[in-house]
């Protein structure tokens, strides 16, 4: 009886990459790289983890007294610690993924020139491990709101959720983008250091979106509800501060219009940051 040779295997180039896709078909790899860089994190430290639920407790009294006592925020905002910390969760979310994917292909340059992995997955593991390392601030903020009679509905928790997918994608969108161009012109990171400063400011979390409609054009206005950070504090404030019924809030008109825009922007970020990758990813390796 005679064997059947086996079918020739079809040769594949060396090297070669789908992108994002090609990233989350390596899902065991991405998960190691997040799992060693949150171990490195902690390592050396005695509270670990806990300093995660430290920080924002902190954070929380700070607001409180400095800003709200001394200033005078608490009379002016009902629950304004818990609005301001609310706002600021987000932020945080958003600064620390485009930071570390800004700067994740030459922080991992001694890996990219020994062996070939989608070099995608390093500002999508940077984005990840901002998600890991944000998750207790979230439960901090809502636990203190839970004290406060805190009781979301399904929208609520929705708004929540689309909040934490914009910045998602806008971060690892321009992290891809500028963590691209990094690599090349090292100016990028002073940038995107720039870019993080403002987008507290940018966005309404030491202060009301109220003061800003009254003060500019109404086309100012317009652009400012298109900043995909705007929308993403305001679907935060209205899943957390929202539900405390604090007198005078209001939520930003169009939010539902404005969320579906930010999705749209967010998503056209990230397409752009991926084209823009792709093109300049031969030149990595030489200019690591």
């Amino acid at each position: 009886m005679s064997r059947t040779s086996p079918e020739p295997t079809a040769l594949v180039q060396p090297g070669g990459s789908v992108g994002l896709v090609d990233v989350f078909r390596r899902r065991y790899l991405l998960s190691l790289i997040v799992r060693k860089e949150i171990q490195i994190r902690y390592r050396g430290s005695i509270l670990g983890w806990l300093w995660s639920y430290v920080k924002p407790l902190v954070q929380f009294f700070v607001f409180f007294i400095a800003i709200g006592v001394f200033l005078g925020m608490n009379g002016r905002v009902e629950f304004f610690p818990i609005y301001l910390l609310a706002g600021n969760t987000i932020i945080t979310f958003f600064n620390e993924a485009f930071s570390n994917g800004t700067r994740s292909l030459i922080d991992n340059a001694a890996l990219i020139k020994k062996i070939y992995l989608p070099r995608e997955m390093f500002p999508v593991s940077s984005m990840l491990i901002a998600a890991v390392n944000v998750l207790p601030q979230i439960v901090v903020v809502i636990v203190i709101a839970m004290f406060y009679g805190w009781a979301p509905s399904l929208l609520h928790i929705g708004a929540l959720l689309l909040a934490l997918l914009i910045i998602a994608l806008l971060a690892t969108g321009l992290g891809l983008l500028f963590g691209a161009i990094n690599v090349t012109f090292r100016d990028a990171q002073s940038f995107v250091e720039i870019i993080v400063m403002c987008a507290v400011w940018a966005s309404p979390v030491m202060y009301q979106w109220e003061m800003v409609a009254n003060q500019v054009p109404n086309w100012l206005f317009v652009l400012y509800r298109l900043n995909p950070l705007t929308v993403a504090v305001e679907l935060f404030h209205y899943g957390i501060w929202f539900p405390l019924n604090p007198n005078g809030g209001e939520v930003i008109p169009g939010l539902p219009e404005f969320a579906a825009i930010a999705v749209a922007i967010s998503l056209a970020f990230l397409l752009v940051g991926q084209l823009v990758f792709r093109r300049l990813e031969g030149r990595f390796a030489q200019d690591l």
